[in-house]
């Protein structure tokens, strides 16, 4: 499943973790914008890790974009960051 995470941390630390948690399951694409290309079971740790970083109470969030096939073909990129390898975009 292709997957737009975006997120809003208040803290730094972490905002940090959650960063460095990202890495390890997609591509940085934006500031507090990652793409990921994940099994339902990688997805299912990934959402987890983050869960246990956040802090709700405190104004941070996580958003979770799913893109059918059809619509990862329709991304248009002006600039910055290369996009996925096709073969990884193809589910």
């Amino acid at each position: 499943m292709f997957i737009v995470v975006s997120y809003d941390i208040k803290e730094d630390n972490r905002r940090l973790k959650v960063f460095k948690t990202l890495k390890n399951f997609g591509q940085w694409v934006q500031f507090s914008v990652f793409e990921c290309n994940l099994s339902k079971i990688d997805y299912l740790k990934m959402r987890a890790r983050l869960e246990e970083l956040i802090k709700p109470e405190e104004g941070d969030s996580i958003r979770f974009y799913f893109l059918c096939e059809i619509d990862i073909k329709k991304i248009e990129r002006i600039g910055g960051t290369q996009p996925l390898p096709e073969e990884a975009i193809i589910l």
